[in-house]
């Protein structure tokens, strides 16, 4: 297993090296400046739109609907896990490069929205599908064909083999043994080790309740979505903000320890250098992890909306990118520092849920036992919405590369059952190793597409907004 774990990270630090770190954050500025920085000036009329859908729009859910629908596969453990491991591994620092990151990625998510919309297919029965794949193929040409297809395989992959499925359910599996099984007491022996009974029974309700949601297809997963995504966010969202009020005096210091880290002022092994580009890394996987800008995922839900203007659809695709990194990671970030959490996990060697687990245990006035049992709770709404999120994305990966088979899309689903059902049984380095090179491999194929797009991006942004000045729309 070790060995495994060696290749894995050699192929990680590759995938995910500084060519790739440049072509997100470039790709990021090169379309913030393209658009005139809109993430910022329209964010207002976004957020209005998120939660007013159109009348009488094509597809087959509401834009509210698509919108959760990506925002189910976004807000997950990477809001929760994600944010510890980065900040553990990379430092205070990483919490700034993901907002930077996130900050530009609003832009690449607004670019994702705009050509899924603008190239998507209509079925004549309402079904609809879109995404990258469709923008490479129609809009860069059918010469390119092979790179649509290529950004499909990684995107079935990623689905069933990284951030859909195994990192999510294995979040919770850790959750619920550090909540009903601490100390390992309760085992069974499985696959040639002990496993927490807690983990078993986790596993397997995990595993019933997404077979209940996926087989009913998106219809099922936007009705479930538009229910549990805001409640879940904004429950997530004011606990962290009352853990950072009872802890205010610490909010100054930790300001300061996030910038001195972000930019290398930190004294930590390795020197300024290795520091900077360490928390640049770790911030900049982790945020592209969590909120999915420039993988090119989110357009697969965005291309489902019921809307048949796609600028409106890319304004309330880029409230996902907000909303998850902007406002949920950063109060995540906050709250592990602020509590001593961070501190903490270094001197004991904690890792994932554990450290935020000790922060909410910590940060306010009640037991740690309640602490972890709200952690558990977080994280079983953000890392169930996701696997149904993650499960959309795949099956329209798969349901492109195969013509819509309805035998291989049902044999997928049943795998995709099976890969929630093994996940806890498979270890964290290696399960999150795996998810960050599928996201990476993903976002490759993307970037070129919408950097080849721009110019379709501006010229539908410029005719919405003119047409919008001039009262031609509704």
């Amino acid at each position: 297993m070790e060995q495994l774990n060696h290749v894995l990270e050699s192929i990680d630090s590759i995938v995910w090296g500084v060519p790739l770190i440049v072509l997100i954050m470039g790709t990021g500025i090169f379309l913030t400046i393209r658009l005139g920085v809109l993430q910022f000036r329209k964010l207002g009329k976004a957020l209005k739109y998120m939660v007013k859908n159109e009348a009488d729009g094509e597809g087959e859910v509401t834009s509210f609907g698509a919108l959760c629908t990506a925002m189910a596969a976004t807000i997950g453990t990477g809001n929760i896990v994600g944010v510890a491991t980065a900040i553990i591994a990379g430092g205070p620092g990483a919490l700034f490069w993901m907002i930077l990151a996130a900050c530009l990625g609003m832009a690449t998510k607004y670019s994702e929205g705009v050509l899924a919309l603008k190239y998507r297919v209509l079925k004549p029965d309402g079904h609809a599908l879109g995404g990258p794949f469709y923008y490479i193929e129609n809009g860069m040409g059918k010469k390119w064909i092979w790179l649509a297809k290529l950004f499909a395989i990684f995107g079935t992959c990623a689905g069933l083999l990284g951030i859909g499925t195994i990192t999510q359910v294995n979040g919770i599996a850790t959750a619920a043994q550090g909540f009903f099984d601490p100390n390992n007491e309760n085992t069974v022996h499985l696959f040639g080790r002990d496993y927490s009974i807690s983990i078993v029974i986790t596993a397997v309700v995990v595993a019933f309740f997404t077979a209940l949601v996926v087989i009913g297809g998106i219809q099922r997963i936007a009705s479930v979505t538009t229910i549990v995504v805001p409640f879940m966010a904004i429950g997530y969202v004011v606990i962290c903000v009352s853990i950072l009020i009872a802890n205010i005096s610490a909010i100054p210091h930790v300001i300061g320890e996030v910038f001195a880290s972000a930019f290398g002022l930190r004294a930590v092994a390795g020197g300024a250098i290795g520091s900077l580009l360490m928390a640049m890394q770790m911030g900049v996987a982790r945020g592209i992890f969590s909120n999915e800008a420039g993988l090119g995922s989110a357009p697969i839900a965005a291309a489902a909306a019921q809307t048949k203007e796609p600028v409106r659809q890319g304004l309330i695709s880029m409230t996902g990118t907000f909303i998850d990194t902007v406002i949920i990671c950063t109060m995540t970030g906050l709250t592990l520092m602020v509590t001593g959490a961070y501190d903490s996990a270094l001197d004991q060697g904690l890792e994932g849920v554990q450290v935020t687990a000790l922060a909410f245990g910590k940060g306010l006035p009640w037991s740690v036992e309640t602490g972890s049992f709200v952690m558990m709770l977080c994280l079983v709404f953000f890392a169930f919405t996701t696997i149904l999120g993650w499960d959309y994305y795949s099956e329209r990966c798969l349901e492109y590369l195969t013509g819509g088979k309805k035998g291989v899309l049902t044999t997928y689903r049943w795998l995709y059952i099976l890969a929630v059902l093994a996940g806890p049984f498979i270890t964290v380095s290696a399960v999150w190793t795996i998810a960050d090179i599928f996201n990476g491999l993903m976002a490759i194929p993307n970037l070129i597409a919408l950097l080849a797009l721009n110019g379709v991006i501006v010229a539908e942004t410029r005719s919405y907004f003119k047409r919008l000045a001039e009262n031609r729309l509704e």
